[in-house]
């Protein structure tokens, strides 16, 4: 044996490469980390320590018991059948044998187990003690307090959460389901916020709706950076409007995340009593919103002094049960979003809402976006107010936009293919949606306009047959293009 392999540091440095290696039909990572683990006993701890550093599902470690493996690998047995059913609990020799390599473990994933086989187990005993990202679908928490760990993905909610969260002192990644939680009780909800109030060093949080007494606690921590809450389009209120308060600022926070809502009230509310200084991105996706809350929610956001931070706004509504009868009222989110000077995507999606827009408001906007990359804006438009020309003015002001999506109004073309064009080489996906009124009369001319002056767009998505046909002159212009720079070579 080379005398390289008994420096510990080398050894792992090389066992540490051979854990990257991708698996292929003859051979996986595994079986390669096991071969090593029996060449010698230099190789066998470290080799032992990366095989079993991530394991999916408790199988592994029950195979270690003499009377469970023929049970386990025996040919043709399926990881989903219930090998275990009549199985007897281990002994306290088995346990032992099943906790053989526990130790080993840093990351667990555990969709299901088999309560009756581990029940010899004391609660609290800490079997994983230097797991650090655990994902958990089983009420069993009492047997994973590990200080060590860092990250939990829970997929369920039990009073083991209470001595879960005050054992893992060093928790700081907690991904909690919401599925489950509503299709039980909102007693869980209930339980979920007073345990989260016991952690102090999150960094990461997703769940579902909490009360005023958990953002209160969360406002006030400085750890936290990522906030994500899911309400599963639940439509039952989750704050009661006689326990709000004003909420300390959520200093560092930088990526707030509400999904799948069912209404804004609650969190309309939440963001009228918070400041958000470091915020960077914003997301909201809900069934739907109503005018008068889209409105609220557009103002609330632009008074959450995140005006000099925040670099991406994303928020939805496009839920069609909600679906109304259009009305002539247009929602005006663009001129909320001016002081957002960082901002580098916008998207908005109002599936049955139309957002008012025109060639001064998006001049305006690209003028207070000097960084904007993506701008997308979907909605129910029966007209737009923006025209061609309107759109290469802006254009003009926005030097490394990269997508485009708006609504376009284009019965007439009025640039004039002859001019002198000011060339826009940044961007690269344009999606025009032109609206009923807006026919393109001369394909083939706006065809021209485009090639000239966004020379990197070679396709412009957009519905009907009508940009089939522009599409189809733009491709034989760039096509032309392309052979004679291969003729002047």
């Amino acid at each position: 044996m080379h005398q390289a392999l008994l420096v510990p540091e080398v050894l792992l440095e090389i066992f540490a490469y051979v854990n990257t290696i991708p698996s292929t039909q003859t051979t996986s990572t595994q079986k390669s980390l096991a071969a090593l683990a029996r060449t010698c006993k230099i190789f066998h701890e470290p080799a032992m320590d990366l095989l079993w550093t991530e394991i999916h599902g408790l199988e592994p470690l029950l195979g270690c018991v003499t009377r469970l493996h023929p049970l386990i690998y025996r040919r043709g047995t399926r990881w989903d059948e219930p090998w275990a059913k009549g199985a007897e609990p281990l002994s306290a020799h088995e346990a032992r044998q099943f906790l053989r390599h526990s130790s080993r473990i840093r990351t667990l994933n555990i969709k299901r187990t088999h309560p009756q086989l581990i029940s010899v187990i004391p609660a609290e005993a800490c079997v994983f003690p230097r797991l650090r990202s655990l994902s958990l679908s089983i009420a069993y928490l009492n047997l994973f307090l590990p200080q060590t760990l860092h990250q939990c993905y829970l997929l369920t909610v039990d009073e083991g959460l209470q001595s879960f969260v005050t054992h893992c002192i060093a928790l700081e990644h907690l991904y909690i389901s919401t599925g489950t939680l509503y299709c039980d009780n909102i007693s869980q909800l209930s339980l979920l916020s007073d345990r989260i109030r016991w952690c102090t060093r999150l960094v990461t949080l997703s769940c579902p709706m909490l009360d005023w007494a958990t953002w209160k606690h969360l406002s006030c921590l400085p750890t936290l950076l990522n906030l994500e809450i899911d309400q599963g389009y639940d439509s039952r209120p989750s704050l009661s409007k006689q326990d709000i308060v004003n909420l300390s600022p959520f200093l560092n926070i930088t990526t707030l995340s509400f999904r799948r809502l069912y209404g804004a009230t609650d969190i309309i509310t939440v963001m009228q009593h918070s400041q958000f200084p470091s915020l960077k991105e914003f997301e909201f996706e809900a069934s739907h919103l109503s005018l008068e809350e889209a409105e609220q929610l557009f103002h609330a956001l632009s008074h959450c002094k995140a005006y000099r931070t925040l670099q991406k706004i994303t928020i939805c509504s496009f839920d069609d049960k909600f679906a109304r009868p259009y009305n002539d009222e247009s929602l005006t989110p663009i001129p909320h979003f001016l002081c957002f000077t960082q901002l580098r995507t916008l998207q908005l999606m109002f599936r049955y809402s139309c957002i008012y827009l025109d060639n001064d408001m998006l001049l305006q906007a690209m003028s207070s976006w000097p960084h904007i990359r993506t701008l997308e804006i979907n909605d129910s438009a029966l007209s737009s107010k923006v025209t061609l020309h309107g759109l290469f003015t802006a254009l003009g002001l926005c030097p490394q936009l990269h997508t485009l999506r708006v609504s376009i109004n284009i019965p007439t073309i009025d640039v004039d293919p002859d001019a002198e064009p000011i060339q826009h080489t940044s961007l690269r996906t344009l999606q025009l949606l032109n609206t009923p009124e807006s026919q393109i009369a001369d394909a083939e001319t706006l065809a021209r306009i485009i090639s000239a002056w966004l020379p990197c767009v070679d396709h412009i998505y957009g519905p009907g047959l009508s940009w089939d046909e522009v599409n189809m002159h733009l491709g034989s212009l760039r096509a032309a293009a392309a052979s004679y720079v291969v003729r002047a070579a």
